[in-house]
């Protein structure tokens, strides 16, 4: 079902890419906009072509040739929204899920299935990507360590490396090439949720897996749940017979809004970056911040910590959505702490640089003017005295400029 883009949209910059891929045959058909198929199952009056498609399946995982034939081994509008994350990821293939959550399980099902249950992983990572992990759920083993110790954590039954840049929810940042190198033959999951393809592409980097919970940017409007894997062809065979074995699979209708958002995520991405960045350079010089964590690589994500009780912060907005989640059109807050990360054991939160008051907040697309007055509000509700001149301690990433967003 793949295989809707022309061989000449090799050289398309992103923002055409992201525009026109996994949609290059509509005019041909006659269309505008892509057409969801919502059938779960296909008529076919050749049973026996049908078995032999089946077969071609379940030895390789590649899509089957010629009409669908089930909605769990693949759907047509879903394979438009992979075609299109692949193009901008820049992999052969990309496979999607019902969620994030699944998409990371399918991957460690693949490694698991060769005998590779262990795992080596970076902190921080999202809360229930650690939790995933750390409980051995599916039977794996994890060592975590720091960037400069993954080859030394290397085992012979090492399936997978994996690391999040930026990082939920402190928003530290890897040096994705280096790991890469340090992976050896370990295929290295990068999870890109926070960067998007619009400002980074792992896999540039030798990141075999990229990861997205497409529920953020991707989708992009807060009304639709899934996840991807962008990885080479062959990877994507064993995800998609994963996926048909254990059912986590992507409505037709989340794909067709999932494809929709990428159309304008470049410049969704780009419009909240620079609004972010400059919360960020408020938020550095604000006496009741202590901290502020902002990604040199750019981006709509903040993290700060604040001198007073960051649960009177998230009490004290009103254009600002308390919410978990991130990525959407309107700004959310939410404190770590409680929600996202605290299924993550205390210790190893705070060693990961997840400490108590840390507030994270997803950038939308409101007046820069606006967020800040509600902002500069809540943090006034929260405030201790002040301390003295200036922030006590600044951002081990620096705030960056606009322009780099």
């Amino acid at each position: 079902m793949h295989g809707y883009d022309d061989v000449r949209t090799a050289s398309r910059a992103l923002a055409t890419e992201a525009v026109h891929a996994g949609r290059d045959d509509l005019a041909r058909q006659g269309l505008h906009a892509p057409p969801i198929d919502l059938s779960t199952t296909y008529p076919s009056y050749d049973s026996r072509g049908e078995a032999a498609r089946i077969d071609a399946f379940a030895t390789t995982g590649a899509e089957p040739d010629g009409p669908p034939v089930y909605g769990r081994l693949g759907n047509p509008t879903v394979a438009r929204f992979e075609t299109a994350l692949a193009r901008l990821e820049g992999t052969e293939a990309a496979v999607a899920f019902a969620s994030g959550m699944a998409a990371l399980t399918a991957v460690l099902l693949v490694r698991a299935s060769m005998g590779l249950r262990h795992v080596v992983a970076v902190r921080p990572l999202y809360g229930c990507s650690d939790h995933l992990l750390t409980a051995g759920l599916l039977g794996s083993e994890v060592t975590w360590t720091d960037p400069a110790g993954i080859a030394d954590a290397l085992r012979p039954d090492t399936g997978l490396v994996m690391v999040e840049s930026p990082a939920n929810p402190t928003l530290a940042e890897v040096d994705l090439r280096a790991v890469a190198h340090a992976c050896g033959s370990v295929p290295l999951l990068a999870d890109n949720t926070f960067a998007t393809p619009v400002l980074q592409r792992p896999a540039e980097h030798g990141a075999r897996l990229v990861l997205h919970s497409a529920t953020k940017y991707l989708g992009g409007h807060g009304d639709v749940m899934a996840g991807v894997v962008a990885c080479d062809e062959e990877f994507a065979g064993r995800l998609r017979q994963i996926r048909f074995a254990t059912g986590g699979v992507l409505h037709p209708l989340a794909g067709y809004l999932l494809l929709r958002g990428l159309s304008t995520l470049p410049v969704r991405v780009r419009a909240a970056s620079e609004t972010a960045a400059e919360l960020a350079r408020r938020l550095t010089a604000d006496l009741r911040v202590s901290r502020v964590h902002y990604p040199r690589i750019g981006g709509a994500m903040i993290a700060f910590e604040v001198d007073g009780d960051p649960h009177e912060v998230i009490a004290g907005v009103r254009l600002i959505t308390p919410a978990v989640s991130l990525g959407s059109v309107d700004t959310l807050i939410q404190h770590p702490a409680s929600i996202s990360h605290r299924i993550v054991d205390a210790d190893d939160r705070r060693g990961a640089g997840v400490s108590d008051r840390l507030l994270r907040m997803s950038v939308g697309l409101e007046d820069v003017e606006d967020l800040w007055a509600d902002l500069a509000g809540a943090l006034g509700t929260a405030a201790h005295p002040p301390r003295g001149a200036g922030n006590c301690a600044t951002s081990h990433n620096e705030p960056a400029a606009a322009s780099r967003a």
